[in-house]
């Protein structure tokens, strides 16, 4: 059972952020336990996407096939990481994950801005741990 954490005690999430941001997440014996490598907006046949928004999309389709492999789905991502690089795609990686991944099931999320990801046409790179 996924459990999320927002104890008074800390600052309250803004509206905004509700559907896609918890301070964190608890997992009690989980059946299924899954972490993913990062993932980026290339194809599954091997082709990177143009531009920051396409390569966003693609590396959430590939999370979410990866996720359904195992069994699961969105509502059971525990934790993710976010790498951009350049702060200015934090509004369009705002929006993608408010459209894509709200479903009222919030994870645990860090974001960086990196000065670079494993090639230099890389955008942004989605890492993920789910559980169910």
């Amino acid at each position: 059972m996924i459990t999320r954490l927002a104890p008074n005690t800390l600052r309250v999430v803004p509206e905004q952020y509700q559907g896609i941001y918890v301070h964190g997440t608890q997992i009690s014996a989980p059946k299924t336990l899954i972490c993913l490598s990062g993932q980026i907006g290339v194809s599954p046949v091997g082709e990177t996407r143009e531009g920051f928004e396409q390569q966003c999309y693609q590396a959430m389709n590939n999370v979410e096939a990866l996720l359904a492999d195992a069994g699961l789905g969105t509502a059971d991502i525990l934790r993710v990481i976010y790498y951009v690089t350049e702060a200015k795609y934090l509004p369009a990686l705002s929006k993608a994950r408010q459209a894509r991944w709200n479903q009222g099931n919030a994870p645990a999320v860090t974001t960086l801005v990196v000065a670079g990801l494993a090639a230099p046409d890389l955008l942004v790179e989605i890492e993920v741990t789910a559980a169910r």
